[in-house]
């Protein structure tokens, strides 16, 4: 049980913890401290419901099926694209850089925005749907506690990300923190966007 529950949290974060999309997100409003919480139990949703679906066999339609994936990567290389942009022109423009500008992101929008994020990535239905539950149905009736192994990481994870991520407020008061930030996450999701495209 012990052995197959490591199993799980160590592969979980071996896929979880990386540069993308959705970490990138989840880091910038972790600094700016808005609504972290509903973005974090959505990335945790979203992780749980995928992996909960590839060990109940979503991979194997998705074999039969594959089609979706290439859906899900215009769409997620486009979305990315449009992200990248509006990071770079926060990053070119001294207002709105500062975590209290006043330029709040509400509730709805961080929610949908972390749901574009993670389920317009062909690479989440690779890692979380094919990848876990594949590794997760290996171990037989223990496979749930691959589950509990993968969302303990999954939670770790996005708590740490989210919550650690203000420990950095005091350096990004500065605007020109944020246009280095804000340029980070261009380029990544240009990278990524193109990746998606070209793939």
């Amino acid at each position: 049980m012990w052995n197959v529950l490591l199993a799980g949290l160590l592969t979980g974060l071996a896929l979880i913890v990386a540069i993308g999309a959705q970490n990138a997100f989840v880091l910038r409003q972790g600094i700016k401290g808005e609504t972290m919480l509903p973005i974090v139990l959505t990335c945790l949703l979203s992780d749980a419901v995928a992996i909960t679906a590839g060990i109940f066999g979503l991979g194997a339609v998705l074999e039969r099926w594959p089609g979706v994936l290439p859906v899900a990567q215009v769409l997620g290389g486009v979305y990315l694209l449009a992200f990248g942009l509006h990071a770079a022109m926060r990053a070119w423009r001294p207002k709105g850089l500062d975590a209290g500008d006043g330029s709040r992101m509400s509730m709805k929008r961080a929610v949908l925005t972390t749901l574009a994020l993670t389920w317009l990535n062909p690479h989440f239905y690779l890692d979380a749907v094919l990848m876990l539950g594949t590794v997760a149905n290996s171990f037989g009736d223990d496979r749930w506690w691959f589950l509990a192994g993968a969302l303990i990481a999954s939670t770790s994870w996005f708590f740490g990300l989210g919550y650690g991520a203000r420990l950095l407020r005091g350096f990004f008061a500065r605007p020109s923190a944020w246009r280095v930030l804000d340029s980070g996450i261009a380029v990544v999701m240009g990278a990524l966007g193109v990746g998606l495209l070209l793939h």
